[in-house]
């Protein structure tokens, strides 16, 4: 995504201006051409040296420079920018932008260019809910400018609040999904199942699985940056949520099945990435279950504790019989025609033994257009890890045999592959 992009990044003379340095380093690491623009009180907090470094790039400042390079450089830049990102955004440069100011070089290069506008304010709390800050802001969003929320907490002066600058992976995932707001998933919406379910057997202990949910996260990212509104419906996971996703989290097979139920009715496609748990405890206890158990002054080992288990509902299964959707009525030359559409479901499969077997199985029985399988007792690819090897099943028959790649790349690959069976239905 972010590969041979050219990204500006415009950096403010405010107290977080140290942070955009990282930033700069990720994006460039990310293999995107990095050009910074800083302004005249920036340079009070970082040197430009600095931002050479990380960038391998020069840095620009002095629109005013007495050679008159500077001004045709800040037209050469406003033209083959893919996107200006302003971090940190300050409530002075904020104004200027808002009222059309380019008394610099960042201001100057943001008024000439038609790339997208990303800001990320940060400031101390009142300047940034001040009445005119947010009016400002508001003129931007209108205009099309997509601005990074700043963050509660302690800020600089030690005051608590509103006005600090995000950490760099939200930065970096906010730059990624403005630049791919028109990819191929543009206009879709999806929905994707994630991590494990947890099956109560008393209010302490439960039946789950060592599912990480670090497959179906990033097949959130990879949808939100091809320009997807993407729904992630997880399990209980350890893992921060993706920025720019709705999020829904639950806990159990049941609430799973619920809550996808509730939302696949305006999506385009649902990935069950999610190792939903097959079966749960009958009967739940109000208490917990105690090791001992007490009979008159004697206290002995309890025994045995026998769970009896009861099958969980199906998610796949129980949208496999369902038929197409219909839409509204859309008026095609003067008449009305009903159209309708079809969800488009992707199931996934971690398997121990017979792989391809178990997959075509589920594959045609719970009537899936794509199923991605994998044996999960491999070293390389099992639960927690950060690569994968997958076989990709397809309705027609076809089988895909993937090689171990990082997890990320086994997203972008699925997504490669649904991609084009939205031009089918």
């Amino acid at each position: 995504m972010l590969q041979n992009k050219r990204v500006i990044v415009g950096v403010c003379g405010g107290i977080a201006s140290y942070k955009a340095v990282d930033l700069v380093s990720k994006l460039q690491q990310a293999g995107a051409l990095v050009d910074v623009i800083m302004t005249e009180h920036a340079e009070e907090f970082v040197r430009p040296l600095t931002f050479a470094t990380m960038s391998h790039r020069s840095v620009y400042s002095d629109l005013w420079e007495p050679s008159g390079t500077a001004a045709e450089t800040h037209i050469a830049l406003a033209e083959t920018a893919n996107l200006l990102a302003i971090v940190p955004a300050t409530a002075n440069t904020i104004a200027k932008l808002a009222h059309g100011m380019a008394d610099n070089m960042l201001t100057a290069v943001a008024l000439a260019t038609r790339a997208p506008l990303l800001l990320a304010p940060a400031m101390y709390k009142d300047m940034y809910t001040h009445p005119a800050t947010q009016e400002n802001l508001a003129t931007l969003r209108k205009r099309g400018a997509f601005v990074v929320e700043p963050e509660e907490g302690r800020l600089a002066s030690g005051a608590i609040g509103p006005g600090r600058l995000p950490d760099t992976t939200t930065l970096v995932s906010a730059i990624r999904m403005v630049l791919g707001k028109h990819g191929d998933l543009a206009g879709r919406s999806v929905v994707i199942t994630a991590g494990g379910t947890q099956e109560p057997i008393d209010p302490v202990r439960y039946v789950g699985n060592r599912s990480s949910g670090k497959m179906g996260y990033l097949l959130a990212e990879e949808a939100r940056d091809r320009g997807a509104r993407v729904i992630l419906v997880s399990g209980p996971v350890a893992l921060p949520a993706p920025y720019g996703v709705e999020l829904h989290q639950v806990t159990t097979a049941v609430q799973m099945r619920d809550v996808v139920l509730s939302l696949v009715a305006d999506a385009d496609v649902l990935v069950m990435s999610a190792a939903v748990a097959d079966y749960r405890p009958e009967n739940v206890a109000l208490h917990k279950i105690k090791k001992v158990s007490n009979e008159g002054s004697v206290t002995k080992d309890a025994g045995e504790l026998p769970i009896r288990m009861v099958l969980n509902p199906d998610i796949l299964g129980e949208l496999a019989e369902t038929p197409k959707d219909p839409l509204c009525d859309v008026p095609t030359n003067g008449k009305q025609h009903h159209s309708t559409r079809r969800l488009l479901r992707v199931g996934f499969a971690a398997e121990t033994e017979h792989l391809i077997e178990h997959a075509q199985s589920k594959l045609h029985r719970k009537k899936l257009d794509l199923l991605v399988a994998n044996d999960v007792s491999r070293p390389d690819s099992g639960f927690g890890t950060d690569t994968n090897k997958v076989l990709i099943f397809h309705s027609n028959g076809v089988m895909e045999d993937l090689p171990v790649m990082p997890k990320t790349g086994v997203a972008a690959a699925i997504w490669d592959r649904i991609v084009p069976l939205f031009g089918t239905i």
